[in-house]
């Protein structure tokens, strides 16, 4: 199924590429040894060297481990790492950028990650591989702050020199049927998702659009549905909300179409969002290389990067979530839907993982549960598993065993569904002890003896002769009414199959 709007004249396709940055961990920024950690309640300027602050005759030095963070993650997205490449300067004149240049690797020469590949989940349902044309290694700017005083704006620096990873999705447009581009608003958030999943398992970068350390210049264009040509794109700046950008996109190409519908044409501009209302608006014309008078760093050596390096890296990368979730699904029996919620953090998996521990039969109930439970319980529960100790008042955390063994429970039918919920609750609320003890301290251990459960439905036959004559005259509906009065006489703790089983066959 292709996605197309609907137009006053006939059917349009959205054409969509992403340049998303993500800020790359690491103790120390691209090319100084000051710290990158810019956290806000850090005080302003207080994480600047004099490389950052552009003082006269300081000279940048690569930082080698960025470099590294870079190759992991080019491998992590199926990219050519280039053996040779280098650093430009990129002229644009900003306060939140002190040396008047950023250092970047250009678009004229292959950056340190080149082609590449991730696969999606494409709008009719089935596998959808976005070319990705490269990634570059980049300094970010400092910030901006306008709200500290009514009359002056303040610079913040602690940004500056902070590594960036630009990723630039690649469009094809010597062969424009080639699909292998973001072509809805739905796959742009598929896309995205899947560079932060991966950025974040191979610990590459936090990826997190709410602080900003993940953010996506949206290009848009469109083109009437079936034609092979295209037209202009725009560009809507520094987005951080996937919902943000789902909207941006859906009015951006819907006002491209009514330009073109108009029989006006789309200028190459760059966009701004206005989240007050959904809308998009022009910002400044769209530069174009020349702009910028790119030219290669005198002060930076060419950057040159040999096998073993490259091998030495691949050998420490961890399992990708595109891997996860196709072994969850094809070994573990996972609904895709399933699949994808549990990776979406290698935190997650691992916990998933850990409780699963090898037995298959576990998989979908330890999934249902972390799903549908403990995801709302996030201070509740140990995700990264490293928790070994606890304050006395402070609250239960419920870890991988715990939960192994309450869906051990309920499988065993030791405990039935309702059971587990309670014995959930009060671990939650603070009760120790494994389920299997706290299921024995509140009486809440099934009963599975069928002499028990018989003598139980026996007395609900014998006090109950009116329902039951109904019953074996046809109304089988009553058969619910017979197991509720079992289970109220069991306290609960009868075996509901068990019953089911014993009360077709006694009434007939």
């Amino acid at each position: 199924m292709t996605y197309v709007i609907k137009g006053k004249t006939g059917d349009w396709e959205v054409v969509i590429g992403l340049e998303t940055h993500i800020e790359v961990l690491s103790n120390a920024k691209l090319f100084s040894g000051a710290s990158a950690d810019y956290n806000p309640t850090i005080a302003p300027n207080t994480q600047v060297s004099m490389v950052d602050a552009a003082m006269p005759g300081m000279l940048p030095v690569l930082n080698d481990y960025c470099v590294d963070q870079a190759i992991k993650f080019g491998l992590g997205i199926n990219a050519d790492i280039t053996r040779r490449s280098r650093f430009s300067r990129k002229q644009y004149f900003y306060p939140d950028l002190p040396q008047g240049y950023q250092i970047t690797q250009p678009a004229d020469r292959p950056p340190v990650v080149g082609r590449g590949w991730v696969e999606i989940m494409g709008d009719d349902g089935s596998p959808k591989k976005i070319l990705i044309e490269r990634a570059h290694l980049e300094q970010d700017a400092g910030k901006l702050k306008h709200d500290a005083h009514p009359t002056k704006s303040f610079a913040d620096y602690n940004r500056a020199g902070v590594t960036l990873l630009e990723i630039v999705t690649w469009l094809d447009v010597k062969n424009p049927e080639n699909n292998s581009f973001i072509a809805s608003p739905d796959e742009a958030e598929r896309y995205l998702r899947e560079i932060r999943e991966i950025a974040r398992a191979l610990g590459v970068s936090k990826a997190n659009m709410e602080e900003g350390s993940m953010r996506a210049d949206v290009n848009v264009s469109v083109r009437p549905a079936g034609s092979n040509k295209f037209r202009t794109r725009t560009e809507t700046k520094n987005m951080v909300s996937f919902k943000f950008i789902k909207t941006a996109i859906e009015y951006e190409a819907r006002r491209q179409i009514e330009i073109y519908e108009n029989g006006g044409t789309v200028p190459q501009d760059t966009m701004r969002y206005n989240q007050g209302d959904g809308t998009t608006s022009v910002m400044r014309s769209k530069e174009d290389a020349l702009d910028y008078r790119y030219f290669a760093d005198p002060d930076l050596l060419e950057l040159v990067i040999d096998d073993d390096r490259i091998e030495r890296i691949r050998h420490t990368m961890p399992e990708l979530p595109a891997t996860t979730r196709a072994r969850y699904i094809n070994d573990l029996g996972l609904a895709e839907y399933d699949a994808a919620r549990l990776t979406e953090t290698t935190d997650i998996s691992r916990w998933f993982d850990a409780a699963v521990s090898g037995k298959k039969e576990r998989a979908k109930g330890v999934a249902n549960w972390m799903i549908s439970e403990l995801f709302a319980h996030g201070e509740n529960w140990d995700v990264k598993n490293e928790i070994t100790t606890q304050e006395p008042d402070a609250p239960r955390i419920i870890r991988p065993s715990d939960l192994a063994e309450l869906v051990d429970m309920v499988i065993d039918n030791a405990i039935n569904g309702k059971q587990a919920k309670e014995i959930f609750i009060k671990m939650l609320d603070g009760e120790t002890g494994t389920p299997r003890d706290i299921a024995k301290k509140f009486g809440m251990e099934q009963i599975t003896d069928t002499g028990a459960i018989e003598s139980a439905v026996d007395a609900v036959i014998a006090a109950s002769a009116p329902q039951v004559e109904q019953y074996r005259a046809g109304k089988v509906g009553l058969l619910g009414f017979f197991v509720g009065a079992v289970m109220k006489a069991t306290k609960g703790q009868a075996n509901p199959a068990v019953v089911n089983e014993i009360l077709k066959k006694k009434l007939g």
